[in-house]
């Protein structure tokens, strides 16, 4: 009878283990492969996403496609950043460049080859004043070159401080804010 109850008990926790083993591998993989979770951290994107926001990344339609313009997406901080070393910094901004676009800051507003973006996300009131990196001049992008900013422009450090990001600095593309739930959908793509 008392080796019925171990041999039950013992067939119990291994199926328990090998679960969770299954589990965490099926995990790892999405979360190495296909999306990650990422926290907003900051007033960069308000009111699009607020700080303590959680959004999922999808990282894999810019292995198979490529960027658009007006996509929310995460991008490895630039060494121009300043971030703590060793934090793995992130930032979640808004695609307004793409290779070969030539992107200048005037008259409150985004001129990318020479049109005026209309950004009906950011909020009236919110200069688009340029930064360091794009004070007084145009920026013409290389082949492998993205300008992101963020929709909060006067709380937001990006490309118009530290410059273009690289498509290998792109982690994915934001797709879904799941918290808090009372806020939880689908982030929509900007249409210019």
């Amino acid at each position: 009878m008392l080796q019925m109850v171990i041999k039950s008990v013992s067939a119990l926790f291994l199926d328990l283990i090998e679960t969770l083993v299954i589990g965490i591998s099926i995990f790892l993989v999405i979360y190495l492969f296909f999306m990650q979770p990422h926290q907003v951290s900051g007033q960069s994107m308000e009111t699009t996403l607020m700080n303590k926001d959680y959004v999922l990344t999808d990282k894999i339609s810019y292995r198979t496609g490529e960027p658009q313009r007006g996509d929310i997406v995460v991008v490895h901080a630039p060494e121009a950043a300043n971030c703590p070393t060793g934090t793995g910094c992130d930032f979640i901004k808004r695609m307004i460049g793409l290779p070969g676009d030539t992107v200048e800051i005037k008259n409150n507003g985004i001129y990318v080859n020479g049109n005026k973006l209309e950004e009906p996300y950011i909020n009236e009131g919110n200069q688009t004043l340029p930064g360091n990196f794009t004070r007084d001049r145009a920026i013409t992008l290389g082949p492998d070159q993205y300008f992101v900013v963020g929709d909060n422009r006067m709380h937001s450090s990006d490309s118009r401080a530290w410059g273009p990001v690289s498509r290998d600095d792109i982690v994915g593309r934001a797709f879904f804010r799941y918290w808090p739930l009372k806020s939880a959908q689908l982030l929509e793509h900007a249409k210019y």
